[in-house]
């Protein structure tokens, strides 16, 4: 279900000042209406986009201030040089949004109203239109979803090659003919090169001051040299290998329902970083004799599990990590029932002020994507899974079954947009992949008994 989301205030006081200000100096220079209409329309765009569609992520002051660098590029090259207009970098501002937003369509839009705005400031000049249209339409293509930071100066090339193209084709039939081809093509083959290393510049900068990740960070991030990753392989190596096995299902599951893979298998790999405060007190890093638990209260031990949500909050933000991956450890859990505990407070007959189901909840948020539901549910089926004495395949399906019915019933996944078809593609991905994993093997004969068979892992 898609949810309605409210423009604040701030947005609209931004935004409105920015087209003021803008009227007010296109009022007094030579500035076409036209080039001011098309920054109307593009916030009239926005904020329909944005009030309707949550699940589009736009942020409206981010989008406002990129399509103002572009017309800031426009203005400056109209009044304060005499270089080309074929040197604008609007493909770089194009490919910023690509990236930034893993939105093609968005990218297009832009693409059309900045080369548009850019023509209509040089005199309504539509060959120059066309030929930044092209380049920066085929840059938003390029560099979509990229996910090397070698494919945005590869870009660059193909965008000032397209471009070059562009303008001789669109020359051959004016009366400059007989200048020289290389004083057409320089400027719009440098624009292109321009724009690359512009975008690999200010991407790092962008993802910082807007606040998200794109698929080339998300690389970075799951380099298992990364030091938090590191830590814990060697402080708590039952949960990194949880958390592994966590990515592998929710990139696979997202994959079968449309959402974005990369995100929840880096998300799931950061998941449960809390744990090394105390990776101890979890039960893939225990000793399967004891466990710290047996020497505390029920409340106690609810209090230590649920604290390592907490604690990896504060542990993401100390080694700046962005707020996307910080989200999916927010939210990993929702509101979900510390059940087991909850039970042992139940049995041992504690106060009845201390049993209410809401004081052994996690804090939450509950999952507000589709990616953070699908690492909640791969988090819960793989932990229950590996609880099960003989996970025959009957077994296994019916644990993720009843473990996504858990979920659904108690609402956790109440806040994103999974569709019951949907839960029925994961279950079924989930499914596949634990029972391939977790599968019982078969009993080799003894080698003491003379039998030179060994067992196999």
């Amino acid at each position: 279900m898609r949810k309605h989301r409210d423009i604040t205030l701030k947005e609209l006081l931004l935004v409105g000042g920015g087209i003021i200000g803008l009227v007010f100096y296109g009022l007094h220079t030579d500035i076409p209406l036209i080039s001011i209409l098309l920054f109307m329309m593009l916030t009239a765009y926005l904020l329909t986009l944005s009030r309707k569609f949550e699940d589009k992520r736009y942020n409206f002051l981010s989008l406002g201030f990129l399509f103002l660098i572009g017309a800031a590029m426009a203005i400056f090259f109209k009044q304060a040089t005499a270089l080309s207009p074929y040197y604008i970098p609007v493909a770089s501002v194009v490919m910023l949004v690509a990236l930034l937003y893993r939105d093609l369509e968005l990218a297009l839009i832009f693409a059309v109203l900045l080369s548009f705005f850019v023509g209509s400031i040089f005199g309504g000049d539509l060959y120059l239109a066309g030929v930044l249209l092209l380049g920066s339409i085929l840059g938003a293509l390029y560099v979509w979803q990229a996910r090397r930071r070698s494919r945005i100066l590869t870009a660059g090339f193909f965008v000032g090659l397209i471009q070059s193209l562009a303008v001789l084709t669109f020359f051959q039939h004016t009366t400059l003919q007989n200048v020289p081809i290389a004083k057409f093509c320089t400027a719009p083959f440098l624009n292109g090169i321009i724009s690359s290393f512009l975008v690999a510049g200010l991407l790092p900068v962008f993802e910082y001051l807007f606040r998200v990740v794109t698929n080339i960070s998300l690389l970075e991030l799951a380099d298992f040299n990364h030091p938090l990753l590191k830590r814990l392989v060697f402080e708590a190596p039952g949960t990194y290998h949880h958390s592994l096995m966590v990515g592998n299902l929710a990139e696979v599951a997202c994959e079968s329902v449309g959402a974005n893979a990369l995100l929840a298998r880096v998300g799931a790999y950061y998941h449960d970083i809390g744990k090394l405060e105390k990776p101890e007190y979890f039960s893939e890093n225990q000793d399967k004799c004891s466990s710290k638990h047996d020497d505390l209260s029920a409340s106690m031990s609810k209090l230590v599990i649920m604290e390592h949500v907490k604690a990896g909050v504060e542990l993401a933000r100390k080694n700046r990590l962005n707020n996307t991956i910080i989200e999916f450890i927010r939210q990993h859990h929702g509101t979900s029932l510390v059940y087991y505990f909850y039970r042992r407070a139940l049995e041992a007959g504690t106060d009845e002020q201390g049993l209410t189901e809401e004081v052994f909840r996690y804090p939450g948020p509950k999952p507000q994507t589709k990616e953070a539901a699908i690492v909640l549910l791969a988090d819960s089926a793989e932990a229950a899974c590996r609880t099960l004495d003989e996970p025959t395949a009957g077994r296994i399906s019916d644990m993720v079954h009843r473990v996504i019915n858990n979920k659904f019933i108690d609402g956790q996944l109440d806040a994103c947009d999974l569709t019951l078809r949907d839960l029925e593609k994961i279950a079924t991905i989930f499914i596949h992949i634990l029972g391939a994993f977790y599968h019982s093997r078969i009993d080799y004969p003894d080698k003491e008994k003379g039998d030179p068979a060994t067992k196999k892992p």
